[in-house]
């Protein structure tokens, strides 16, 4: 039986106004070719890098926020190699001492059990030009706008051995990214990029690995994973051998691609950069404070996560919901922050307290976001705010609004500034639960049905459904109905 082996190479393009050791702009999403650019990162002559201090201190937090250990001194290197999108024919990275050493990420698998994966190291380089390739021509170009933007490099242990694990872990790194503020790590942006490891092997001793580049989607990271580890099985059953190398993955048709031999540490001749001194990171003083970065360090997803369970009684996958979606979270405490107003205002119970939380939670998880998909608007554009959501939901369990009438004024709310007051004078939509008001209602109703009427009597509980049903619609709706029911049982008992 084999067993497969994966560590990860994972590249984050930071979101730092400027690049890593120039002031050019940082901006990888530039259609414009060569318009950010700069004697600096075109590598002219004579020219002195300036590092990117706040580039350093992101990537501090994201060890931090990993579980790793923040060295005191590191330093910057020149990785030498050779290729056209690589102006100085070396990139300035690190090596032996980089800003982060070691730490971990838990991540929960399919069967709920929990894996802990190690971080060997996370440093911090400069990206690489753009190499672009006109179709049917002989020739490339190269776009510089990419060369010098700040690029933090994370590097797992060994200690992954499925496709599902590997893209577990991403995801959650991406999390803990976009909740730092470091970067949008968008995948189809080319703003993170995955790099797998995989080896195959029958014994405790690691085989051959094989490092499939440049993956930019969660859903590729599985497959070529899942693909690679099928390949090697397959070479090494027909008595072949596995060569260290690099390889594409290509989406069309499902499979990895030789690109060329991997290369080792010492091919790239690693030296101390020396036109760049070491970076003292100091506990409580100093220009890089890490007392400082560790109080600027926002909750972090698993944290709120577990909040969410415990303040607002959330189950662990509903809470998961808001949690991946940071924006949709931070809407919802708004929304929550209104209702605690609410209750307060209308001197509610504890009890009235967590089921508003829950309605809450499902008018926001599946009728605002199903409008959101209909109307292909991103939350940043709803024009709902979170006091008018929260009146809606307080209008609906207290009974003044049908749940259709709830539904319905949302999908205006969604798109126009207006309460739900306003709505309900305006469209006369306010729920009927005036008993005499209903009671004429459904003698007229009654009369109307007497067949039903003697099949509900005959013990057809059915019966009194389609009875309810017929009051609602005759008031559009209006007509609560839990009041409805009562009275027509009243009425028939």
């Amino acid at each position: 039986m084999y067993r497969p082996t994966i560590g990860l190479e994972i590249h984050v393009e930071l979101k730092t106004k400027t690049k890593m050791f120039c002031s050019c702009l940082n901006d990888s999403r530039e259609t414009i070719p060569n318009k950010n650019i700069c004697p600096i990162c075109l590598a002219h002559p004579g020219v002195l890098p300036t590092p990117n201090k706040q580039a350093i201190l992101d990537v501090i937090k994201v060890g931090l926020a990993t579980n790793g250990e923040i060295l005191e001194k590191s330093f910057f290197d020149r990785k030498n190699y050779f290729y056209p999108d690589l102006p100085k024919g070396y990139q300035i990275s690190q090596y032996e001492f980089p800003l982060v050493k070691g730490g971990f990420l838990e991540i929960k698998n399919k069967d709920g059990s929990i894996s802990k994966i190690r971080i060997t190291r996370i440093h911090l380089e400069e990206d690489t030009a753009r190499l672009i390739h006109p179709e049917g021509q002989n020739y490339s170009l190269v776009d510089f706008n990419r060369a010098g933007i700040p690029l933090m490099e994370l590097v797992t242990e060994p200690d992954i051995h499925t496709s599902y694990e590997a893209r577990v872990f991403a995801q959650n790194l991406q999390l803990i990214l976009k909740y730092l503020g470091v970067s949008n790590a968008s995948m189809e942006e080319g703003e993170m990029r995955v790099e797998p490891n995989i080896s195959v092997s029958k014994t405790d001793k690691l085989g051959v690995k094989v490092e499939i580049k440049n993956l930019n989607s969660f859903r590729s990271l599985e497959e070529a994973i899942d693909y690679e580890i099928m390949r090697q099985i397959e070479v090494l059953e027909n008595g072949g051998e596995i060569k260290q190398e690099n390889r594409g993955w290509l989406e069309a048709k499902k499979m990895t691609h030789e690109q060329r031999s991997k290369e080792f540490a010492h091919d790239y001749r690693y030296f101390p950069e020396p036109d760049l001194t070491p970076i003292i990171i100091l506990e409580n003083k100093g220009e890089i404070n890490l007392d400082e970065i560790k109080q600027s360090l926002p909750e972090l997803p698993e944290a709120r996560k577990q909040r969410y369970v415990k303040e607002f009684n959330l189950l662990e996958n509903e809470a998961e919901i808001l949690t991946i979606n940071k924006d949709l979270g931070d809407y919802f405490e708004n929304v929550v922050s209104e209702i605690y107003l609410l209750i307060k205002r209308n001197n509610l119970t504890n009890n009235d307290w967590e089921k508003l939380v829950k309605t809450s939670f499902n008018f926001l998880t599946s009728d605002l976001l199903g409008l959101m998909a209909d109307k292909n608007l991103p939350l940043s554009e709803i024009k709902i705010s979170p006091k008018n959501f929260a009146e809606l939901v307080f209008a609906f369990y207290s009974s003044r609004i049908s749940s259709r009438v709830a539904k319905d004024s949302l999908a205006i709310m969604i798109s126009k500034e207006i309460t739900i007051e306003e709505l309900i004078s305006q469209t006369n939509s306010g729920q009927i639960s005036d008993s005499k008001e209903l009671e004429k209602i459904i003698d007229e109703i009654l009369a109307q049905n007497q067949k039903v009427v003697l099949d509900y009597q005959n013990g057809k509980t059915n019966a009194l459904q389609f009875l309810i049903g017929q009051v609602i619609k005759e008031t559009k709706g209006r007509a609560n109905p839990k009041i409805v029911e009562e009275l027509i049982k009243r009425k028939l008992s």
